[in-house]
């Protein structure tokens, strides 16, 4: 008996030993030997490396004094603000350089045809790392976070909901949607006519874009409306603001299952939202009269593979992609009407511009599109706003073994970041304005826009190009062209310029715009 727990003992010793051991290497050797690599191929960075914490006390108070920033509304150079880590160390240490978020290696690029070969790679060398479960809670354990053989079935399955033959049927779903919105700030303005003579009304923008592409793509993709899945947008909105506040704070696997008041938070409303996802599921198989078909929506196309052998999803698979489009499908896009309303407040000329083409080409029609492929300046200032303010700042990929990329000799599990903001501001790439309102550089297209092709990372390059990139262009110029037809419109004297990361670029104090009708 002595013998047999003498050499549980030992078990019990080694493993014990193994553990602190690889605590140890991730904890010093292993940011020592990095360092000591990335040194001899003429990287650098924030010499201050903290054990567990990396980099992330210093990232943390330089986001914390950035938030108190309110910059000149004429200015566009926001990296300051947004990433001022990024700004700061890139000053010091040049453009490629190393810093330690938490244990976990990180290399800035950008340079354009290095972060094109890091996002075209088809061979699956670089792949998204894995994220908070906070977050899988938020967005969903679907296509834009699953890889390898998981990611091509899913999308092969998604692509058809994407195709331009649906997305030409959903534009008056769209349309109809934008149109609601518009009714109701004609019947404010009437009520402030009337009440105060006031002619123009002040409207909030973030919320009123932020419920109507919630409400777009519930329409157009699920079947139902906001009204349906306002349970559910406002759990996903809770939750964005839970996983902002802790995003720079260090994250020990295993810790989200302690019964803090953040995880009960976040337990209880990713509930909310799997309720409400499945209320509109269950609605769809209860109005089904013929089971063999749930539609051509995005929702249809996902049930319907029941019954299609490997493509088949199951009910949570349906729920997981269920909430990144709820999110994804609604996000970006809000955010891109807003700052592109923004711009066209501070540029009139080119608001001007833009009306009297859609007023050329629609009149006062609803747009189809064969309309709104012919809105080219609408499209140029869509483009000019995604590169001034996209709404995904930073682009991030792991290596999955020792790579080569171009000079630099990649060790295995560095994580690749691409700060789409910089990028976008590089003079080398879109000359000496490049911190300018100018839509004229994308009059031959986007690839002809910028010094290099690929210069433009709004939606991504390669495999991994935003799947939903068409629904939300169209989107957006139907939102456009209306709100154009109805509406004049100019800043607020109340707006502070303050751009931030709540995981999607967004105003933090928000944007109060003043609206009139158009003269006619």
């Amino acid at each position: 008996m002595g013998y047999l727990i003498a050499i549980a003992m030992l078990i019990f010793t080694i493993m014990t030993m193994t553990k602190i051991w690889r605590v140890c290497v991730i904890l010093f050797w292993r940011p020592y030997a990095l360092t000591k690599h990335f040194r001899k191929q003429g990287v650098t960075g924030p010499p201050t490396y903290s054990c567990v914490h990396g980099s992330l006390h210093d990232i943390k108070t330089m986001m914390k004094d950035a938030r108190k920033m309110i910059m000149d509304k004429h200015s566009h150079d926001i990296t300051q603000r947004v990433l001022p880590h990024y700004h700061i160390w890139s000053s010091l240490y040049g453009e490629r350089f190393l810093y330690w978020y938490g244990t976990q290696p990180r290399i800035c690029i950008t340079d354009v045809e290095l972060a094109k070969e890091i996002l075209s790679n088809k061979f699956g060398f670089y792949e998204k790392p894995k994220v908070r479960p906070s977050i899988i809670t938020l967005i969903g354990d679907g296509l834009v976070l699953l890889s390898g053989v998981d990611w091509v079935k899913r999308r092969r399955i998604l692509n058809p909901a994407f195709s331009m033959d649906k997305l030409k049927v959903m534009i008056s779903r769209m349309a109809a949607c934008t149109i609601s919105m518009l009714d109701e700030w004609n019947r404010q303005l009437a009520i402030e006519s009337i009440e105060s003579k006031n002619k123009s009304l002040t409207i909030e923008m973030t919320e009123q874009f932020r419920e109507l592409t919630s409400d777009i793509i519930a329409h157009t993709s699920f079947g139902s409306s906001f009204a349906h899945g306002r349970e559910a947008f406002n759990a996903q909105t809770q939750l964005q603001h839970l996983i902002v506040a802790s995003s720079s704070d260090v994250f020990i696997p295993g810790t989200q299952y302690f019964p803090t008041k953040s995880n009960l938070e976040i337990w209880k409303l990713g509930r909310k939202m799997k309720k409400s996802l499945q209320r509109i599921i269950e609605s769809r198989l209860n109005s089904q009269s013929d089971s063999s078909s749930y539609g051509d929506d995005l929702l249809g196309i996902m049930m319907d593979t029941k019954n299609d052998g490997p493509n088949k999803l199951n009910m949570n698979e349906i729920m997981e992609e269920c909430k990144t489009f709820f999110f994804a499908g609604h996000e970006t896009t809000s955010n891109l009407l807003v700052w592109t309303i923004f711009l066209l407040s501070l540029h009139k000329d080119w608001q001007e511009k833009l009306r009297q083409e859609v007023m050329e080409i629609c009149g006062m029609e609803i747009p189809d599109s064969d309309m709104l492929s012919k809105l080219k300046m609408v499209n140029m200032v869509l483009l000019e706003t995604l590169r001034l303010y996209c709404p995904v700042i930073e682009l991030e990929r792991m290596s999955l073994k020792d790579m080569k990329l171009g000079d630099l000799m990649i060790p295995r599990g560095t994580c690749l970041m691409i700060p789409v903001t910089m990028i976008h501001r590089s003079k080398e790439y879109w000359g000496e304005d490049s911190n300018e309102f100018n839509p004229m550089r994308f009059i031959n297209g986007v690839s002809k826009a910028a010094k290099h092709p690929n210069a433009l990372l709004a939606f991504s390059v390669g495999p991994r190009n935003c799947i939903g990139q068409n629904f939300s262009m169209m989107e957006a110029k139907t939102v456009m062209a209306l709100i154009l037809q109805r509406f004049s419109w100019s800043l607020s004297p109340d707006y502070q310029h303050a751009p931030v990361n709540n995981l999607s670029l967004q105003p933090q104090h928000g944007l109060p715009i003043i609206i009139k009708l158009v003269q006619l």
